[in-house]
């Protein structure tokens, strides 16, 4: 299984960015995905997940009410919508399927 997450870019302190994770030859309908990410001198977080069927949604404590994941499965992508985005969100962005992950999306946030 091939992923591969974009989006990612330069954006100032209380702008938005949408991440897209999305495989040209596996079909990500049904499985859940997870977008995590990972800081420079920090360990790997889990940011948010979503289950195969878009029912269970889980977003860590620190995107609440900011981050949105979300699916289309006739694009075969899951999105990740960040908005009010802080420096402390700079990080590069990854999404998994099981033990699955692809390239990630660097994300930076200027103060």
């Amino acid at each position: 299984v091939q992923l591969q997450a974009s989006g990612g870019g330069l954006v100032q302190t209380g702008g938005s960015l949408t991440l897209s994770c999305a495989s040209s030859e596996f079909t990500l309908d049904g499985y859940a995905i997870g977008w995590f990410r990972q800081a420079p001198g920090k360990e790997r977080e889990v940011v948010s997940c979503i289950s195969g069927g878009s029912t269970d949604i889980y977003y860590a404590e620190f995107v609440k009410g900011r981050f949105t994941i979300s699916r289309d499965n006739a694009k075969n992508t899951v999105y990740l919508q960040m908005n009010n985005l802080t420096p402390e969100d700079t990080a590069t962005y990854y999404c998994s399927l099981s033990n699955y992950e692809g390239r990630g999306t660097l994300v930076t946030v200027s103060s």
